[in-house]
């Protein structure tokens, strides 16, 4: 491979990680690969000789580096909010967000929903992400759905959750369902695969 070509594809490389950071739906990880890509494409510029476009992609970078400060440094301020099934904000909540819920968890059907312990977290007085689970052993919680809104997937609230479900004393939180895309975000809050093919999270050794 000669360098003409090696500097093509670092620039596609570059255009193809701006592109991508587009579908993200976690702000974070936007504002991260985009970085990344910004760099990337602002590096091949330099070397064909596109000043601009690298005047362009340096300034991106640079944005994206102070909003990611702001992001990381910002308190978010939450509140639990007791609830249940059917409740009139709950249901909204659900048919608002379904076709994102989907999106992660692709099995999920609002009619067969079913739970006793469900919680929805509020960060200054906006729903930040809604908690469904039913009770099995003592101090055990089958998760039925545990969905974080966009701007809320930066496991803060699930990590604020947790804290207020083990001081209500849960002790453990078990996830069976088909949710690939889910599965990282539960392992970053701590979830384990066991050997049924389930996640855990013991509250009792979570931060």
């Amino acid at each position: 491979m000669n360098t003409k070509v090696l500097i093509e594809l670092i620039g596609y490389l570059g255009s193809a990680l701006v592109v991508v950071s587009m579908l993200m739906t976690s702000v974070v990880k936007l504002r991260i690969v985009n970085t990344v890509g910004s760099a990337i494409f602002m590096g091949y510029a330099l070397v064909i000789g596109s000043y601009p476009t690298a005047v362009m992609n340096f300034f991106l970078i640079a944005i994206n580096v102070w909003h990611l400060i702001r992001l990381l440094r910002d308190h978010k301020e939450y509140d639990l909010i007791e609830t249940r099934l059917g409740d009139s904000f709950v249901s909204y909540f659900l048919e608002k967000n379904l076709q994102d819920i989907r999106t992660f968890f692709p099995d999920f059907n609002p009619e067969e929903l079913s739970g006793d312990a469900v919680f929805l977290i509020c960060c200054s007085g906006q729903p930040a992400s809604l908690f469904i689970g039913k009770s099995a052993a003592a101090g055990t919680l089958e998760i039925a759905l545990d969905y974080a809104a966009p701007v809320y997937r930066d496991t803060s609230a699930g990590r604020y959750l947790c804290g207020q479900l083990k001081k209500r004393g849960f002790k453990t939180l078990v996830f069976r369902g088909d949710a690939p895309r889910h599965i990282p975000y539960m392992e970053s809050i701590g979830y384990r695969r066991n050997a049924k093919d389930a996640y855990v999270l013991d509250l009792t050794k979570a931060d």
